[in-house]
């Protein structure tokens, strides 16, 4: 990778999209309320965040892949979040996102808005619908704060010209292993703990904020 100015990541869910996308694809499978208030837990940091995340996605067993497209059709970018990264390129700096969400949908929506690079969960399948397992390593909270050191070093970007910008509690150890750790849209654990907090739900209030 070309080496940049410096390095903005971005949680995905309620931070650079306005869904939570778990929410979405729960909806499907006729289990909205229950996932919402199991993934309003994990954010407020009440519940281990990775065996959370097994227990709603054994939620979503059965959901057809062809319900994606519908998922992926609600989904909506943060107000400004296309105008805070072309103001990172702009500025000579690259946006990536981490996310405790899925490259299902994440793959789809992060190239429209110039995401440089993304790392997501994986959902498995089988014969056409969601088996209720993870593929893979789950992205948690450690995974995300690695994430940001790994392309930090892979861009040339020294740690203190990093920005993370979070609104839950799994976001917490890459706001704090970044130079400026930004709570947005956040949970109060979240907030107290930030370095800075932006107010509006506008992504735009971060411009300022670039190097």
């Amino acid at each position: 990778m070309p080496d940049a100015r410096f390095l903005v990541v971005f949680d995905a869910d309620s931070t650079l999209l306005r869904n939570e996308v778990i929410e979405l694809i729960a909806v499907e499978a006729g289990r909205g309320p229950e996932v919402a208030a199991a993934t309003e837990a994990a954010m407020r940091g009440e519940v281990d965040f990775a065996k959370s995340l097994r227990s709603r996605v054994q939620a979503l067993r059965g959901v057809p892949l062809d319900a994606f497209e519908r998922v992926r059709a609600r989904v909506e970018p943060t107000p400004g979040a296309s105008e805070l990264i072309a103001a990172i390129h702009a500025r000579g700096g690259r946006a990536a996102v981490v996310s405790g969400g899925f490259h299902e949908v994440l793959d789809a929506v992060a190239p429209p808005l110039g995401v440089d690079v993304w790392r997501a969960n994986r959902l498995a399948s089988a014969d056409g619908a969601l088996t209720g397992l993870v593929d893979g390593e789950i992205v948690d909270a450690a995974a995300k704060a690695a994430s940001l050191r790994e392309w930090a070093s892979s861009y040339g970007v020294p740690t203190r010209r990093t920005i993370a910008i979070g609104d839950g509690a799994n976001d917490l150890q890459m706001m704090a292993a970044a130079g400026l750790g930004l709570a947005f849209n956040a949970k109060p654990a979240v907030r107290t703990q930030a370095d800075l907090v932006i107010g509006a739900v506008d992504l735009r209030e971060v411009i300022p904020l670039l190097p």
